[in-house]
C-alpha cells in the first residue's frame, strides 16, 4: 500500500496546512468577548450604555466584560486583563482623550480590537485620531439645538434682548465640551442675540459643583442682568448654574437652561414645582451602548468593520414629556 505523501516536503507542507485549518476552526468556534470600559462607572449615562451593551450581549450571544476606568493606569491595566481573559477586542470611553496613542498601541500589542466611544482620541499633534473606529455625538448640532431653544423659549416669554444675557457654562479642555457649548452660541447669535451679551463660565471641575462656582464669579460680575439663558456641555453644567442662579433668586420666570444627556436630570423634572431648568437634549444611550457592542460583535464574528466615523444626535426632553420620550428610548418601562 503506498501512502499519498511520498515525499517530506510535502508531507510537512500537508502538516503545517492541517494545523492552521485547525486553528482557524478553534478561533472561529472561540466565543465572543467584548470589553465595554468607561470612565465614570457611576454616571447614569454610563450605566444605561452598560445596560444596552449587556442587551446586545444577551440577544446576539457573547460575553462583555464591564471595567470602570477612572484613568490612564486603570485603562492599560483592564486592557491587559482583557487580553488575559480571551476577549477579541473592546469599546472604551476613555478618561482622558490624549490617552488615544497609548490606548491604541496596547490595543495592537494585544491583538484587540478597538472602538472608541462618546469621546474621540486626540492625537499627538492635538488632532482627532480620524483612524481609530468611533461612534461619536454630533456635539456642534447638539449644541445648535441648545441654542435655537433658548433662543426659541426667550421669544415665547416676550424676554426683551436688552434685559437678557447668556451663561455659556464652559470646559474648553475637552474637544466634545467646547463644540457643544461653542454650537450653542452660534445658534443664539444666528437667532439675532448680541455677541456681547453672551458670557462664559470656565469650568475648574466638569461637575456640578465645579459649575456652581464658575456661574456665581459670572453672577457677581453681572449683577443687572434681569433675564439669564443657561447652557453648558452637560446636564450637570446647567444644573450647577441653575443652583447658583436659585441662590441669587432666579427661578423659572427669570431663567431658562437647557442641557446635555438627559439621563442626569430626571430628578429634576420630577420635582413637585418647576424650575428654571427648562429641558435636555436626551442622547441615544441605546446607541452608544448596544449599537457599539453590535458593531464589535459584528467585526469580531463576521469580519464586518464598522465605520470609522459615526454620529448620533439628540431629542429634547421637558417636563411635559420626559416620561414618554424615556419609555420611547427604551430607558424606562
Amino acid at each position: 500500500m503506498k501512502f499519498p505523501f511520498t515525499s517530506p516536503r510535502l508531507a510537512t507542507f500537508a502538516a503545517v496546512g492541517l494545523f492552521a485549518l485547525v486553528n482557524l476552526a478553534a478561533s472561529a468556534a472561540a466565543p465572543v468577548k467584548i470589553g465595554f470600559l468607561v470612565k465614570q462607572p457611576e454616571e447614569p449615562w454610563f450605566q444605561l450604555e452598560w445596560k444596552f451593551a449587556d442587551q446586545a450581549a444577551k440577544e446576539l450571544g457573547f460575553t462583555l466584560i464591564k471595567t470602570g476606568a477612572t484613568d490612564g493606569e486603570k485603562v492599560l491595566a483592564a486592557i491587559d486583563n482583557l487580553a488575559a481573559n480571551g476577549a477579541q477586542g473592546f469599546i472604551i470611553c476613555t478618561p482622558d482623550t490624549h490617552l488615544g496613542p497609548g490606548i491604541a498601541a496596547k490595543a495592537k500589542a494585544a491583538n484587540l480590537k478597538l472602538l472608541s466611544v462618546d469621546d474621540q482620541f486626540v492625537g499627538a499633534d492635538g488632532k482627532p485620531m480620524a483612524k481609530i473606529h468611533h461612534l461619536g455625538i454630533s456635539a456642534g448640532k447638539i449644541g445648535e439645538s441648545v441654542g435655537a431653544t433658548l433662543a426659541a423659549e426667550m421669544k415665547k416669554r416676550g424676554w426683551s434682548a436688552a434685559d437678557t444675557a447668556v451663561c455659556a457654562v464652559t470646559f474648553d479642555e475637552l474637544a466634545t465640551a467646547k463644540e457643544r457649548t461653542d454650537g450653542a452660541t452660534s445658534a443664539l447669535l444666528a437667532a439675532g442675540f448680541a455677541k456681547e451679551k453672551i458670557f462664559k463660565a470656565p469650568q475648574r471641575t466638569s461637575d456640578i459643583p465645579g459649575a456652581f462656582d464658575a456661574v456665581n464669579i459670572l453672577l457677581t460680575q453681572k449683577s443687572s442682568v434681569k433675564h439669564w439663558l443657561v447652557c453648558g456641555m452637560n446636564d450637570s453644567a446647567v444644573l450647577g448654574a441653575v443652583r447658583a442662579l436659585e441662590g441669587r433668586g432666579f427661578g423659572p420666570d427669570t431663567a431658562i437652561g437647557v442641557g446635555i444627556n438627559g439621563t442626569d436630570c430626571i430628578v429634576e423634572f420630577e420635582k413637585s414645582k418647576p424650575t428654571s431648568f427648562y429641558g435636555s437634549m436626551l442622547l441615544s444611550a441605546k446607541q452608544h451602548g448596544y449599537q457599539t457592542a453590535e458593531m464589535m460583535f459584528k467585526w469580531i464574528k463576521d469580519g464586518v468593520e464598522p465605520p470609522l466615523d459615526s454620529r448620533t444626535i439628540g431629542v429634547l426632553i421637558t417636563r411635559d414629556n420626559f416620561r414618554q420620550v424615556l419609555k420611547e428610548q427604551g430607558i424606562t418601562k
